[in-house]
C-alpha cells in the first residue's frame, strides 16, 4: 500500500470536491407552485437567488406564507439532491480504495 500515493489522491479528491462546490453555486434549481403564482430559484448549494410573487398573492398573507413554505421546501429538497449527487460522483470517482473503508461512500 503506497501511503504517500494515497495521501496525494485524497488531496486531489478534496480539491475536486471544493471545485465542484464552487461550480454548484452556478447550477440553478427552479421551483414554482402548481399554479405558477410563486416561483423561487436556488443554487445547488441551496442559496436563494430569485423569488417571484404574483400580485394576487400579496392580497392574502396566509396563502403567501403557505406558498413560500411549500415551494421553498421543494426547491431545497431538489437542490440538495443535485448537490449530493454531484459531490458523491466526485468522491466515488476519485477516492482511492482504502482497506476497510470501501463501504464509506455507498
Amino acid at each position: 500500500m503506497d501511503l504517500m500515493g494515497m495521501m496525494g489522491k485524497l488531496k486531489e479528491t478534496q480539491n475536486k470536491i471544493e471545485e465542484t462546490k464552487k461550480r454548484l453555486d452556478t447550477v440553478l434549481v427552479d421551483e414554482q407552485s402548481t399554479d405558477g403564482l410563486f416561483k423561487v430559484t436556488l443554487t445547488a448549494n441551496r442559496k436563494v437567488t430569485a423569488v417571484t410573487i404574483a400580485d394576487e398573492l400579496l392580497e392574502d398573507k396566509e396563502q403567501l406564507e403557505d406558498y413560500i413554505i411549500m415551494v421553498l421546501n421543494k426547491a431545497i429538497e431538489n437542490a440538495t439532491k443535485v448537490n449530493e449527487a454531484e459531490l458523491d460522483a466526485v468522491a466515488k470517482m476519485d477516492m482511492p480504495m482504502i482497506p476497510g473503508m470501501d463501504n464509506l461512500f455507498k
